[in-house]
């Protein structure tokens, strides 16, 4: 089992920056991809970004290239999702989810599906004023 923890939402204004992080614990992680998802209210979860622990190779949604950054510290077990330029329409509930499948020759597209995922967090809020 792993277990997920989010935190780092808030309250920013539109053009602000919020660093969201997850905590795993409970297995090695080496080799587990770790996701973030949103769900705004009345909307279907999306994917927003996802980092492959082992290599670090990175995937986004094409609403957050450019804008958001994901990334990990090993020694920590902790990824990290870096909100820049944030806009009204991010607002959400974000969270972080770990795929344990161990494969490394899935495509992107594999890992923007929430239901490949394996564990989830509880969530956290991020609010984006304009």
């Amino acid at each position: 089992q792993v277990q997920l923890v989010e935190s780092g939402g808030g309250l920013v204004q539109a053009g602000g920056s919020l660093r969201l992080s997850c905590t795993a614990s409970g297995r090695t992680f080496w080799s587990y991809v770790m996701g973030w998802f949103r769900q705004a209210p009345g909307k279907e979860r999306e994917f927003v970004a996802a980092i492959r622990w082992r290599g670090g190779v990175t995937y986004y949604a094409d609403s957050v290239k450019g804008r958001f950054t994901i990334s990990r510290d090993n020694a920590k077990m902790t990824g990290y999702l870096q909100m820049n330029s944030l806009k009204p329409e991010d607002t959400a509930v974000y969270y972080c989810a770990a795929e344990s499948s161990g494969r490394t020759d899935y495509s992107a597209s594999y890992y923007s599906r929430g239901l490949e995922y394996d564990y989830w967090g509880q969530g956290t809020q991020v609010t984006v004023s304009s």
